[in-house]
C-alpha cells in the first residue's frame, strides 16, 4: 500500500504535469493527451504517467513523442515539484476508455437484442 507522501506526490505530479502541457508547451500533440494517472516507485526515482491523447496517431507515435518531450517535462517539474530528485518519467497510454467504451457496446448491443 502507497504511503501518504506517495500519494501526495503522484497527485502532485498529476497536477503540475497537467498543467506544464496545458500552458508551457508549444507543441499541438502535447496538447492533445489528458493525463489520467501517476504511480512513482516506492524509491520515488520513476513515475509511470499514464495518459490518453485525441490525436489520430497510434499509441505506439503518441508514446514515442511523449519519450521525446519528457527531459523537457522533467525539468519544468523540477522547478514546481517540492522533492529533492524528481523521478524518471515513463508515458504509458492507457487504453481503459477505449476498453470501457467498447464493454459498454457489447452490453448495449445484448440488451438491444
Amino acid at each position: 500500500m502507497p504511503s501518504h507522501k506517495i500519494e501526495r506526490i503522484e497527485s502532485d505530479i498529476l497536477k503540475y504535469l497537467s498543467n506544464i502541457i496545458l500552458t508551457e508547451t508549444d507543441d499541438e500533440l502535447l496538447k492533445t493527451i489528458t493525463l489520467t494517472e501517476v504511480s512513482v516507485s516506492k524509491d520515488l526515482s520513476y513515475a509511470k504517467v499514464f495518459f490518453t491523447s485525441i490525436s489520430n496517431l497510434t499509441h505506439q507515435e503518441i508514446e514515442k513523442e511523449m519519450k521525446e518531450a519528457s527531459p523537457f517535462l522533467r525539468g519544468k517539474l523540477a522547478k514546481v515539484l517540492e522533492v529533492r530528485n524528481i523521478p524518471e518519467l515513463k508515458f504509458i497510454y492507457d487504453n481503459s476508455i477505449e476498453y470501457a467504451t467498447k464493454i459498454e457496446k457489447i452490453l448495449k448491443d445484448i440488451k438491444d437484442n
